[in-house]
């Protein structure tokens, strides 16, 4: 996963020939002091990759809720989740919003086609909380109908605002038992994880943008008010699944904009016109 420092002076020795820009920009525009410092931190961010690697975490920490069989690896580096159960979560248990958090998951069985996923904005005993209100991101494989409904094969992200069961509410996202679907994923909406097949994920957990991807590729980015909590890892009705090599560090506070080399050359395009008037 490709990570971006951002420290506000850009002080990273092979970025300074680039970062040396803000000294042109300070003589091509009068702007304020917060508008130099935003432009300047946003550019930085954009282009300044972090040399070293965050380490794995230590899972041993960590607490199961639910019905589950989560099994440590000896390095303490993955879990497996070995039971065909009701809802299960294991959650790392401090607040973890703005963090973004990266790793592997497998389902290392050719048996079942149900839920994996994991839990944002989760509280130790959510399951069985009437009060709950936290983010479900799940993942079915096949299309199956349960609780006289149909639970969709795909990826998606749900809000879960009460206790979380073996019923409708998991199976089908339906609200009248405390899911309530907010969006299916870009590229995997409507298509189920493979067996024995490894995928790495990538998420973004803030108080007001949640976003996620699969091998590289982003599938669901959402805004809206998000409670803090922990995150975790989710298995309904589906054994064996390997959650592996998990990553954190801090989330980027400034999202790169889509725009940004239009916006440079803009910046380009006045300066020239300045020079231009200056003769």
């Amino acid at each position: 996963m490709l990570r971006f420092h951002r420290g506000t002076n850009c002080q990273l020795q092979e970025s300074v020939n680039f970062c040396i820009l803000s000294r042109h920009f300070d003589h091509m525009f009068y702007w304020s002091k917060t508008m130099r410092n935003t432009f300047i931190a946003a550019v930085c961010a954009a282009l300044l990759p972090v040399a070293a690697a965050a380490a794995p975490v230590d899972l041993s920490t960590w607490t199961a809720n639910g019905n589950g069989s989560w099994n440590l690896a000896g390095d303490n580096n993955s879990v497996k989740q070995t039971l065909n159960n009701n809802p299960t979560v294991f959650i790392n248990q401090k607040n973890s919003q703005g963090l973004a958090l990266s790793g592997t998951i497998k389902v290392e069985t050719t048996s079942d086609d149900d839920f994996i996923g994991f839990v944002l904005g989760y509280n130790n005993g959510d399951l069985t909380n009437g009060a709950a209100d936290y983010l479900l991101i799940d993942w079915k494989q096949g299309n199956q109908t349960y609780h006289g409904c149909t639970g969709s094969a795909g990826l998606s992200i749900s809000r879960v605002s009460g206790q979380l069961g073996d019923n409708s509410g998991a199976w089908c996202h339906d609200p009248a038992n405390n899911v309530t679907e907010l969006q299916r994923a870009t590229t995997f909406g409507n298509t189920g994880w493979l067996d024995n097949t490894e995928y790495t994920f990538e998420l973004i957990f803030t108080g007001t943008n949640v976003q996620v991807s699969v091998n590289g590729q982003k599938e669901l980015d959402i805004n809206g008010s998000f409670a803090n909590g922990s995150f975790g890892f989710y298995n309904y009705s589906q054994a064996n699944v390997r959650y592996a090599g998990l990553q954190e560090e801090i989330a980027p506070a400034v999202p790169l904009p889509a725009s940004l080399p239009l916006m440079l050359a803009g910046f380009g395009g006045l300066a020239a016109l300045r020079r231009k008037a200056r003769k």
